[in-house]
C-alpha cells in the first residue's frame, strides 16, 4: 500500500493509565472510546492490558467482533440502536445508551426472547441538540421502563461538544448530578454510571471541586491524540503522536501554482482558488479524499498541503529534495485519525518508539 498509519501502542497505553489515574482521583470510572479508531483490535487490547476494563463503540457489528475475540470487557454501545438493530444489540452489548421509548420497548421484547437482563443508560439532552431525552421528560420515561421486563436502568448520561459545541460547564455538571439524584431518591435506584461526557469533561475534570454524582466518563480523543475537545488543546501529561500519517510520493514536478486554461468546478463541485506563487516544486502522493480527511492533517516536513482529489493529494515540495518513492509524514486530528482507521486501503502498522532508533514497526495488520 501507498500509505499506512503508523500506531505507538505504548503512548496509547500510557495516555490511558494517566487518563484513567486522574478520573479515579475524583471517584470517576473510564470507558475508552474505541470509535475513532474504528475498533482496532490491537488498540483494544492495549487499552485492556492498561487496565481500562469498559470499552463503548458506535457499531454493533465492531462490538461483536471484539467480543468474539474474547477481550475482556464490559462493552457500552453509546449511540441509539436502530429497531433493525436490536436483536444483535442484546445479544452482544452489555449496556446500551437509550433515548426512544419504542427501542427500549423492542430490547426489552427481545430480551425476553433471548432469556436475557439488557443494562442501559438513559441519554439526557443537556444542550448539545444531539440524542437524549429532555430532562423534564426523564422522570416519566424512567417509569415507563421501570414496567418493562428484563431491563435495568444502570445510568443516566450526557453528551457534549459533539454536534452543538455545548461545552459541559460545573452549572451543566451540577445540573445532571441533580436529575441523577433526583432519580436515584424517587425510583430507590442504584446508578452506576452517571457518566457526564466525553474527552471535552477534561477542564471540568481537572479543576472540579465537587464531582456531584457523576461518577462516570467515556474517553476517546484524549485517549488516541492527548487532547481536550473544546479548544483542541494538547493536555500536559499525555502524548499527542500516537497516530502518524505516512504517504508514498508518486510524482514530483515543477509546475505552475496555478492552474491554467478554462476554469469549471473540480471533482467535488468546488470552485478552489490559488494563489500566484510562479513555478513550484509540487509533490503528489497516492491517497485522497477517500481515505483521510485531508483538512486534518498537519505535515512533518517542510512542505505545505495545496489541495487533494479523491486519491491523489498535492503539496508544494519547493524547500525540499524530495523524490519518487519517498514518504511524506503528517500529524493527524481526529477526523483524520478515524477516516484513516476507516479506510481498507490504509495499512495499519503498529509500532514501538525507541529514543536511539526512533519509530520501528512491531507488527502491520492484515
Amino acid at each position: 500500500m501507498t500509505a499506512k498509519v503508523e500506531i505507538d501502542l505504548r503512548k496509547i497505553r500510557h495516555n490511558a493509565k494517566t487518563l484513567k489515574k486522574w478520573c479515579e482521583e475524583k471517584g470517576i470510572q473510564m470507558t475508552a472510546v474505541i470509535k475513532g479508531v474504528n475498533g482496532d483490535m490491537e488498540i483494544a487490547r492495549a487499552l485492556v492490558d492498561s487496565g481500562i476494563t469498559s470499552l463503548a463503540d458506535t457499531k454493533v457489528e465492531r462490538i461483536a467482533k471484539l467480543k468474539s475475540a474474547q477481550i475482556p470487557a464490559t462493552y457500552m454501545l453509546i449511540r441509539t440502536p436502530a429497531l433493525s438493530e436490536v436483536s444483535e444489540v442484546v445479544r452482544h452489548v452489555d449496556v446500551s445508551a437509550q433515548s426512544e421509548i419504542d427501542v427500549v420497548r423492542a430490547i426489552s421484547a427481545e430480551a425476553v426472547k433471548q432469556n436475557k437482563t439488557h443494562a442501559i443508560i438513559v441519554m439526557v439532552e443537556m444542550g448539545d441538540l444531539r440524542e437524549g431525552v429532555m430532562p423534564k421528560d426523564v422522570p416519566a420515561f424512567i417509569e415507563q421502563i421501570l414496567q418493562l421486563p428484563n431491563i435495568q436502568v444502570v445510568g443516566i448520561g450526557a453528551n457534549f461538544a459533539c454536534f452543538g459545541g455545548i461545552i459541559p460547564t460545573e452549572q451543566k455538571m451540577r445540573e445532571l448530578s441533580s436529575l441523577a439524584k433526583h432519580i436515584q431518591k424517587e425510583y430507590s435506584l442504584f446508578l452506576p454510571y452517571v457518566s457526564g461526557g466525553n474527552s471535552a469533561n477534561y477542564y471540568w475534570l481537572k479543576q472540579t471541586k465537587d464531582v456531584g454524582c457523576i461518577n462516570h466518563l467515556r474517553l476517546g480523543e484524549a485517549i488516541f491524540l492527548g487532547r481536550e475537545t473544546i479548544r483542541g488543546a494538547a493536555i500536559p501529561g499525555l502524548y499527542q503522536d500516537a497516530f502518524c500519517f505516512v504517504a508514498e510520493v508518486i510524482e514530483v514536478k515543477t509546475k505552475p501554482s496555478v492552474p491554467y486554461g478554462v476554469q469549471s468546478r473540480n471533482a467535488f463541485g468546488e470552485a478552489p482558488t490559488f494563489p500566484e506563487r510562479g513555478m513550484m516544486k509540487r509533490a503528489i502522493v497516492g491517497i485522497g479524499r477517500q481515505d483521510v480527511y485531508v483538512n486534518g492533517l498537519t505535515p512533518l516536513q517542510p512542505v505545505q498541503i495545496i489541495g487533494s482529489s479523491s486519491d491523489h493529494m498535492i503539496v508544494d515540495a519547493t524547500y525540499t529534495d524530495i523524490q519518487v518513492g519517498d514518504h511524506l509524514r503528517f500529524a493527524v486530528d481526529y477526523g483524520a485519525m478515524i477516516s484513516l482507521m476507516t479506510s481498507p486501503h490504509v495499512q495499519k502498522t503498529y509500532v514501538q518508539t525507541d529514543e536511539k532508533n526512533g519509530r520501528f514497526p512491531t507488527k502491520t495488520s492484515a
